[in-house]
């Protein structure tokens, strides 16, 4: 995978979780479908919804396919099981190289890294932890939707990892998949590698 810089020099960086640093977008939709199926049965958990609403926490999504499919069920209780299924196929994830290996190269030179992911806390860490991620990223420079008031497409979870690396906004460069996080990127401020996660 060729990756695209701004040709800026930047002290600092971010990067989401689910597409960026693993490939895990088609195992969180397969463990989405398993969800809509068991709560809306008869329905299908729309693809293109799917991308465009990655990074989103996942409540949220459970909330906004619920309205678009006019399916009647609780979203905590969809959310939930979306990731218990997204644990049971945790496995299959691998990561994606050209990502994990600057990131592995920034930390070694002392660069200040984080991830901020719109996944449920433990999720997150477990994925890390399975593509060999965990020792860049120590919890602290872990920020999830859980440590904010809103998640993507709003900066705050961005804002929030420059502010424990110690940088202004601006001298952070986030590593992103999906178009919430691009969203949220611009809104803070800071330079975007778009990272494709899908191929069609």
């Amino acid at each position: 995978m060729q990756l695209e810089f701004p040709d800026v020099e930047y002290e600092a960086f971010i990067f989401d979780c689910d597409g960026t640093l693993a490939d895990s977008m088609p195992v969180h939709y397969h463990a989405w479908c398993r969800a809509i199926e068991k709560f809306a049965p008869g329905k299908t958990m729309p693809q293109e919804l799917f991308y465009h609403l990655g990074g989103m926490p996942t409540r949220r999504v459970a909330e906004i396919v619920g309205l678009e499919l006019e399916a009647n069920y609780d979203p905590d209780e969809v959310a939930e099981y979306k990731e218990r299924e997204y644990l049971n196929l945790l496995h299959t994830v691998r990561p994606i190289e050209s990502v994990l290996s600057f990131a592995r190269s920034m930390h070694a030179q002392g660069r200040p890294v984080s991830v901020a992911s719109g996944g449920m806390p433990h999720v997150v860490r477990l994925t890390l932890e399975l593509i060999g991620a965990k020792e860049i990223f120590p919890d602290d420079m872990i920020i999830t939707a859980a440590d904010v008031a809103e998640g993507k497409p709003a900066p705050d979870m961005f804002l929030l990892a420059a502010k424990r690396m110690g940088v202004e906004p601006s001298a952070c460069l986030v590593f992103e998949d999906g178009e919430m996080g691009f969203r949220a990127a611009i809104a803070a401020g800071m330079g975007l590698v778009k990272v494709p996660s899908r191929v069609d």
